[in-house]
């Protein structure tokens, strides 16, 4: 039987739960690591907040200037085949997408929320390529604001996450 070990945070970082099993940790080092942004045009000031806050997670994250890139979409419909061309073109490690997506008065909101993410999904595994999907998906404006900076964060943390994740598991 495994000797179960608690979880503990030792400056910051979670250690192994098990003694005998063997556990990838998270590693957000992004030192190296060549990383695609595309960002969507429609709702631009929640759009530009998410790329603002992702970006500069990156940079932290230890990802160089000129190991990104930015590809601007008119908007969530069109990331899926934007991201497709990027990941088939091995230029990149990993992909972010960034984009509002803010609920109106007609169904279109489920529409662009559904395929998007559908799209999403299909080219991340597809092309094995790992993809942050920060496209907020939101009752109104002000939840959208709320988000933008602690989602375009996440997103680029996720992205260099499994990065590194994947290269472990070749």
């Amino acid at each position: 039987m495994a000797r179960f070990t608690l979880l503990i945070k030792v400056f910051g970082k979670a250690m192994a739960r098990y003694d005998d099993i063997l556990e990838f940790e998270p590693n957000l080092t992004g030192s190296g690591l060549r990383i695609g942004v595309v960002v969507c045009r429609f709702n631009a000031d929640v759009c530009e907040g998410l790329l603002s806050a992702c970006t500069a997670q990156l940079l932290e994250l230890g990802v160089a200037k000129t190991d990104m890139l930015i590809a601007s979409v008119p908007g969530a419909l069109e990331v899926p085949l934007t991201l497709q061309r990027m990941a088939e073109s091995g230029r990149f490690d990993g992909l972010v997408a960034l984009g509002a997506v803010i609920r109106g008065e007609t169904y279109h909101f489920e529409v662009v929320s559904n395929e998007s993410a559908a799209g999403i999904t299909a080219v991340q595994l597809e092309t094995g390529m790992p993809i942050a999907n920060a496209i907020l998906t939101t009752e109104n404006d002000d939840q959208a604001l709320v988000r933008m900076h602690v989602k375009g964060a996440e997103a680029a943390q996720v992205v260099v996450e499994m990065v590194n994740l994947l290269k472990k598991l070749k």
